[in-house]
C-alpha cells in the first residue's frame, strides 16, 4: 500500500458510517415504533427522526435538495465530532428503550447492542 491509498478498514468505515449505520437503526427503530408498547416508543420514535434526517443530509446533494433551508443545519449536526456524534447520540436515545420493561421484541434491543459494538468497533480500528 502506497502513501496515497486509503486503508480498506477505513473505507469500510466511511461506507458503513454514511451509508448503513443510520439505515439500519432506522429499521430497527421502525420496527420498535410498529410493535413496541407504550413508552418503549418514544426513544425509537425520536431515534427515527434522527435518522431520517441523517438519511436526508446524505442524499440531498445527489437530489439536488441541498438549497432546502434546514439542509446545512443537518449536514453540519451530522459533521460535528468527526461525524461520530449523530451516530452515537441517535443510538444512545435508541438504547434508551433497554431500561422500559413494557418492551417487546428484545431481539431488536441484541442487534442493535450488536451492530453499535460493531460501528464502535471499526470506528476504533480506523484510529490505530
Amino acid at each position: 500500500m502506497s502513501f496515497f491509498e486509503p486503508s480498506p478498514v477505513l473505507l469500510a468505515f466511511i461506507f458503513a458510517q454514511r451509508f448503513l449505520f443510520f439505515e439500519l437503526l432506522g429499521l430497527l427503530a421502525v420496527l420498535r415504533v410498529i410493535v413496541g408498547r407504550g413508552a418503549a416508543r418514544l426513544p425509537a420514535l425520536a431515534t427515527l427522526l434522527i435518522c431520517a434526517a441523517a438519511v436526508f443530509a446524505t442524499f440531498a446533494p445527489a437530489l439536488n435538495l441541498q438549497t432546502l433551508p434546514f439542509y446545512a443545519d443537518i449536514a453540519r449536526v451530522q459533521a460535528m465530532g468527526g461525524g461520530m456524534t449523530l451516530p452515537i447520540v441517535a443510538s444512545s436515545i435508541f438504547a434508551l428503550s433497554l431500561l422500559i420493561p413494557a418492551r417487546r421484541w428484545r431481539w431488536i434491543d441484541v442487534v442493535h447492542v450488536f451492530g453499535a459494538l460493531a460501528f464502535l468497533g471499526l470506528w476504533a480500528a480506523t484510529r490505530i
